[in-house]
């Protein structure tokens, strides 16, 4: 296919090109995997400026989207790649092949540095979703971060980097600019932009940003960011965002309320004890959704509004193909009840779309009901051909998860004029302070993008 590339996505090649180190913070749909692939071409090929190229990106996203978009576009046809996942065998046997661009997940960085024995001699990377590296703690950064000397150029990409909040950033810019413009360490930033927020006595368990902060913030980073978002560049469908509110019975209600307010909730001969607030959060969250987990990993059903209301949305769809996300293991195995239950009055198709051939099957139109969990279909899946619905069984805390989980829809490549998403929520419970927090942390999100929204204009290589 002939790569007709848009004026930003011009630009954004460009500014690759142009910066050894670079994050583009790119609205989901914009085509991230696509511009960089073309700046790599053009480093490798045109410039000479690159030899070796490793792609670190989640498992899926490595084997669904950069490998296809190298096999997409016909400017790429020159450009070999070795798919360096599976087993360590296979791994090792993808290391030493001869190819331009190594692509690797995440999880195998720590191991591809500090166990393979493989020379490490990659002059570029290239991060696919740099917020999965947020956590200056982890494996992965620590052992990326003792090769980052050795790499000329480095290319952050992601459409969500701060989901968390501004302190998501030293970690992502640390490893882009080895601490230039956030610092070295993260205590100097935490002490330069942060005050403590929440805390008890001495134990300070959050901070936020002094005032004025946000905007330093922007104004150290900005020469090496470029942020775009897909409603300025794109002709976007409208995105619809409907609340489907359930109510809890009687019994349901004094059950809910009992564990919020105790603490413990006796079922049967079951008893349930919440050890802090982070797991009553958690129980709360499954209760809200239908369902309960005892220790030993089972779970008792508490209420079944939810697939109710699923079903009634199913209905009311009238044969449309629907997304439904959902976040607990129980949810699954319920929602797959329901749904073997409804199939045997109606012609109702339904998968888990856990793999490639699921995925195609989707986007080709064969599936009534696609259901995905956030976390395996969060980056950088297509899923716009299949349909333009999305129903919200159980939410996620993770505002990244969830634009990501949104973003399979409504991106470049919908023909639907709108992308519905239809939260269910049971009425007074947790899943309305899910709610409350997503739209705050969105609000923290966009303010970054704002800020630093990118100016197109030229540059000069480096």
């Amino acid at each position: 296919m002939n790569y007709q590339p848009h004026e930003y996505q011009k630009y954004a090649i460009d500014f690759v090109e142009t910066h050894k180190e670079s994050a583009l913070l790119l609205d989901l749909g914009l085509g991230k995997s696509s511009i960089a692939l073309t700046a790599i071409n053009d480093l490798l090929f045109d410039y000479f400026l690159v030899h070796k190229v490793l792609v670190v990106a989640p498992i899926r996203v490595c084997v669904n989207t950069w490998t296809s978009e190298i096999k997409k576009w016909d400017h790429l046809r020159d450009l070999k790649y070795s798919l360096c996942v599976g087993d360590e065998r296979t791994r090792k046997r993808a290391l030493y092949a001869d190819a331009d661009v190594y692509i690797i997940n995440r999880e195998n960085v720590e191991w591809l540095i500090n166990k393979s024995g493989v020379r490490f001699d990659f002059d570029m990377i290239v991060i696919d979703e740099l917020s999965s590296f947020k956590n200056g703690k982890s494996k992965r950064f620590q052992a990326l971060l003792k090769v980052r000397p050795l790499v000329k150029r480095i290319v952050g990409l992601t459409g969500t980097p701060s989901s968390n909040g501004l302190m998501d950033l030293w970690a992502e810019y640390r490893l882009l600019d080895l601490g230039k413009r956030l610092g070295r360490f993260i205590t100097h930033y935490r002490e330069t932009y942060f005050v403590p927020d929440k805390r008890n006595q001495e134990i300070v368990f959050s901070y936020k940003p002094k005032l004025g902060a946000e905007e330093e913030i922007y104004k150290q980073i900005e020469d090496i960011t470029i942020s775009m978002k897909a409603i300025d560049h794109l002709q976007m469908p409208k995105l619809i965002v409907n609340d489907y509110k359930v109510e809890l019975e009687a019994k349901e209600r004094k059950q809910y309320e009992s564990l919020s307010k105790t603490l413990v909730l006796e079922l049967g001969d079951e008893d349930i004890t919440v050890a802090n607030a982070g797991v009553l959060s958690n129980k709360l969250h499954q209760m809200a959704s239908g369902s309960l987990y005892f220790e030993d990993h089972s779970f008792v059903e508490i209420h079944d509004k939810k697939l109710d209301a699923l079903e009634d949305l199913i209905e009311g769809a009238n044969g449309e193909s629907l997304l439904v996300a959902y976040w607990f293991k129980s949810d699954l195995e319920r929602i797959v009840k329901r749904l073997q239950k409804i199939k045997e009055k109606t012609d109702i198709s339904f998968e888990v779309l856990d793999k490639p051939s699921a995925i195609e099957k989707w986007n080709k139109g064969e599936i009534n009901v696609g259901l995905i969990h956030p976390q395996s279909a969060g980056h950088g899946l297509n899923l716009q051909e299949g349909g333009h619905q999305l129903i919200w069984f159980s939410l996620t805390w993770s505002l990244e998860l969830y634009q990501q989980a949104i973003g399979r829809l409504y991106r470049q490549g919908q023909t639907s004029k709108s992308v519905v998403i239809t939260r269910i929520v049971a009425k007074d419970t947790i899943d309305e302070d899910v709610i409350k927090a997503l739209d705050k942390k969105e609000r923290t999100q966009d303010a970054l993008i704002e800020a630093i929204k990118a100016h197109v204009k030229g540059g000069n290589r480096q």
